[in-house]
């Protein structure tokens, strides 16, 4: 099944200073949101299949548009996540569906590469709901400067039969980022932790 999209919203975010200190180069944040037709909305299957393949598409579409936003090369990108809404007539297994069995490998292709685990959240709400999506290292979760978030919400979605779907890609980690433990310099980047 294709998803059914009301709406694409692309965001980027580009922090020049922050600690009343310049951050150079800037870091900066790209997400890119697809407001969906839930096709389960008010109904309960067993099946969600139908939403996983939803999930694929978004999978390729999104990280694209995001990675564009950027405008550098996917391979480029140095962390990721994901997040979903469910509106009122949907359930949280929906946003599940459409994160976790497919949009992970079609995202990984766009990036060349993502050996870590992509981060996520997914919830229930209503018009305006704000998404935290989590961000993580693409390539070694333990890479403390590389975690993050970004916060995006479109004020009219998710409708009661709808879901919001968004996937974020950084160029860097947080600025000045001075919490210790593993640097991106030291990633071996095999087993998605170190």
């Amino acid at each position: 099944m294709s998803p059914e999209i009301r709406r694409i919203i692309t965001i980027v975010e580009e922090t020049r200073i922050e600690g009343g200190r310049p951050v150079d180069p800037p870091t900066r944040r790209a997400a890119a949101v697809a407001v969906i037709r839930n096709p389960y909305a008010g109904t309960y299957v067993e099946d969600l299949s139908a939403l996983s393949a939803i999930g694929e598409a978004l999978g390729d579409i999104l990280p694209r548009r995001a990675v564009a936003a950027l405008g550098i090369a996917g391979d480029r990108v140095e962390s990721f996540g994901k997040a979903a809404a469910v509106g009122a007539d949907g359930e949280l297994e929906h946003a599940a569906a459409i994160l976790h069995p497919k949009l992970g490998a079609p995202f990984r292709d766009v990036l060349g590469k993502g050996a870590a685990l992509i981060p996520s959240s997914k919830k229930c709400g209503g018009l305006g709901v704000s998404l935290d999506i989590p961000l993580g290292h693409k390539d070694a979760a333990r890479v403390r400067s590389h975690f993050d978030g970004m916060e995006v919400r479109v004020p009219d979605a998710p409708r009661a039969d709808e879901i919001v779907v968004a996937i974020a890609v950084t160029d860097s980690g947080r600025p000045h980022p001075r919490v210790g433990g593993l640097t991106k310099d030291k990633i071996v980047g095999i087993d998605g932790v170190g």
